[in-house]
């Protein structure tokens, strides 16, 4: 994706106005199939502001403009980006407006966190994002130090002001050590990790979805494997055959992008379902996309109710078609969040006995007689997370091997590591239409930003292993996302002041930690709460006190798994504890009024993974808290508490220091 226009300043100044704005609407049409009247007026007048502003001191005759630069992640473009040869500044136009509203700070500096963040020309340069008000109050000069790179806090300007703030930070900006060179930059990739929701509105609306599967280009994996879905079920739909695909993959590798990929991308006949029996997810996918969809100009009765068919429950579709032995489903496609976690005979049977629909074999039994109820094509695209699984009876990959051995007429599709798995859970067996494909495994995150190594680190944590987590963490330095602090003001001082632009934050606990209620953490997020949720994961704090950025409400393994935050404040407690001379850890369940110990390898497993889900998140950093304890309180012994932050800061895990606080706390606007 390019600007809509680009090139020196020098040649922007001397080309008339009348043929920018041409160049401007043509794009516009072709892109978005619009040519508003505000959108034109918006541009006549931010033209015509560069170019009184731009006409100034000789070193600007150097620089080079951008006009709507595309930002994909955040589906939208920057009214301005001008190259310098000191920083890149990022200008967004509010023409006619008498105020600087907090959104729109937000959204211009939003913008310049995005450059530095996925733009790999950004990320030695100061880049500065500028507001412009129009008809605002000409704001104040203010004399603050300024930083050397990163982001800087928002400039306000107004239409009166912007020439001599240009000026001044031709001369005030520091030299980075090497010189911006605008080709070089125009010609650097531009590679933006979307998060699940947007990529979900981006996926369903149908737009960018090319641009979606090139981005993060450097993890190629992802796009290969994201290409072996589609030929495989291309090859089965022309075949006539019925198709199953495990996608396996570490937490946070792009599963559920491919799965919404395979969803909501696919063209002609495709009549697919995204199926989660994760209510969370369902919630914030729905919600998300009716928003999108409204703010498109969709009814709000109508859109809401179409996403019902577009994201549905898990067990809503089992049940209705369980019910219905001869009925077909309406899609020949299904898509399966976090397959490993269907359950298994046993468990199916007897969490059903008392309910309307009985199950009679376990879910992954039942789906495929579901789906292969289809005359010809059907395909089944599992996603498996490993460490993921957090219930009782959930069967895992070896429950989907013992079903497809139950049945024929079906070839599956999997990558070799299910065959050389040692948790049994994830074992799926050898099969007799079995194709095994690397590409079906995805190892490289895409949720962690900044620190590909991250799981491995939480991997080796969880496991006990101090010696190679430690490892890990020295060869990451200061990129190792993760903090410890024993502060609970502290911890959400710093994700208030790390939470910059759109940014999201939010506090997370596992289920069992109960005695977090002594800190104040005793409010939690109903995951069964359709619209709590949603306001959660959607809204924005101070805008809406529900919203995950508040601080004040903390949502548990159930609440997020299979979605993510910016910034997780991780609350441990003490229902996973150290304990001297062992390696593993010691689980713990609260009841009544005493902690006691977890038994059965199952029971264990899942609440490690309860914490191994909590403790990857985050796209950029988590912060550790653990409580003090207190010496009166047996349930909250200090000893057991200290055992617990010696351990995670033996691993690697930083400080959160007063350092640490001064990194990320914005201060009021900058004002030059």
């Amino acid at each position: 994706m390019q600007s809509f226009w680009s090139g020196p300043v020098s040649r922007f100044l001397e080309t008339p106005s009348d043929a920018i704005l041409g160049v401007l609407a043509e794009a516009q049409i072709r892109h978005f199939r619009t040519n508003e009247v505000q959108q034109l007026r918006a541009w006549e007048g931010s033209i015509a502001l560069l170019r009184g502003a731009l006409t100034g001191p000789q070193e600007q005759a150097a620089w080079w403009l951008l006009l709507e630069y595309p930002l994909l992640r955040l589906g939208r473009r920057a009214d301005a980006v001008v190259l310098t040869p000191r920083a890149i500044l990022v200008l967004e136009f509010k023409v006619d407006a008498r105020h600087f509203a907090p959104a729109d700070r937000e959204q211009v500096e939003d913008y310049a966190l995005d450059l530095r963040d996925f733009h790999a020309g950004s990320r030695a340069h100061p880049i500065m994002p500028i507001l412009v008000a129009t008809d605002a109050s000409t704001p104040q000069p203010a004399t603050q130090e300024l930083p050397m790179l990163g982001v800087w806090n928002v400039i306000d300007a107004t239409a009166a002001s912007l020439p001599t703030l240009l000026a001044e930070l031709a001369q005030r900006a520091p030299l980075p050590a090497k010189a911006l060179h605008p080709a070089e930059w125009c010609k650097a990739p531009y590679r933006p990790v979307p998060t699940i929701v947007e990529a979900a509105c981006m996926l369903y609306a149908r737009h960018g979805v090319a641009d979606i599967k090139a981005a993060r280009a450097d993890a190629a994996n992802l796009s290969v494997t994201t290409n072996y879905i589609l030929g495989a079920i291309a090859q089965a739909r022309h075949d006539e055959e019925k198709l199953v695909l495990f996608v396996t993959g570490i937490p946070g590798a792009g599963k559920t992008l491919c799965g919404l990929n395979a969803a909501f991308g696919l063209e002609g006949e495709a009549r697919a379902t995204f199926l989660t029996g994760n209510p969370t997810l369902v919630h914030v996918l729905r919600e998300a996309l009716a928003r999108d969809a409204i703010a498109h100009g969709a009814d709000r009765r109508a859109a809401r109710q179409k996403m019902q068919g577009a994201i549905q429950a898990l067990p809503g579709f089992r049940d209705h078609h369980v019910a219905a032995p001869e009925e077909s489903p309406a899609e020949d496609i299904i898509v399966i969040d976090e397959a490993q976690r269907c359950w298994s005979a046993a468990h199916a049977i007897s969490k059903t006995r008392d309910r309307p629909v009985r199950l009679t074999r376990s879910e992954p039994a039942h789906l495929l007689e579901i789906m292969a109820r289809h005359t010809g094509f059907a395909a089944m695209i599992c996603l498996i997370g490993s460490g993921q699984e957090i219930h009782d009876g959930e069967g895992g990959l070896a429950e989907w091997g013992e079903a497809l051995r139950g049945c024929s007429g079906w070839r599956v599709h999997a990558a070799p590591d299910i065959l050389t798995a040692t948790d049994a859970r994830q074992f799926l067996g050898h099969l007799a239409n079995l194709n095994l494909a690397a590409d079906l495994q995805l190892k490289l995150t895409m949720r962690q930003v900044r620190f590909a190594e991250a799981s491995a680190w939480v991997d080796h944590v969880l496991a006990g292993d101090i010696d190679t987590a430690a490892q890990i963490a020295r060869v990451g330095g200061t990129a190792l996302p993760y903090r410890l602090t024993r502060s609970l003001p502290a911890m959400r001082a710093w994700l208030h002041s790390a939470s910059r632009g759109h940014r999201r934050a939010g506090l997370l606990a596992s289920s069992g930690g109960k005695r977090l209620r002594a800190e104040g953490l005793g409010a939690e997020l109903p995951h069964m709460d359709a619209m709590a949720v949603a306001h959660w994961f959607l809204d924005r704090f101070p805008d809406d006190v529900r919203a995950s950025n508040s601080l004040e409400v903390v949502a548990t393994e159930f609440s997020c798994q299979g979605l993510e935050l910016d910034y997780c404040g991780l609350c441990w407690d003490a229902n996973l504890i150290r304990e001297l001379g062992r390696t593993p850890w010691r689980a713990r369940r609260f009841r009544g009024k005493n902690w006691t110990r977890v038994s059965g390898a199952e029971a264990i497993a899942n609440q490690i993974n309860t914490y191994r889900v909590l403790l990857t998140r985050a796209r950029y950093e988590t912060v550790i808290f653990v409580p003090i304890g207190d010496k009166a309180d047996r349930t909250r012994e200090p000893i057991i508490y200290e055992a617990i932050a010696d351990f995670l800061q033996a691993c690697g895990a930083r400080e959160l220091t007063p350092t640490a606080l001064e990194e990320t706390r914005i201060p009021e606007p900058l004002l030059l």
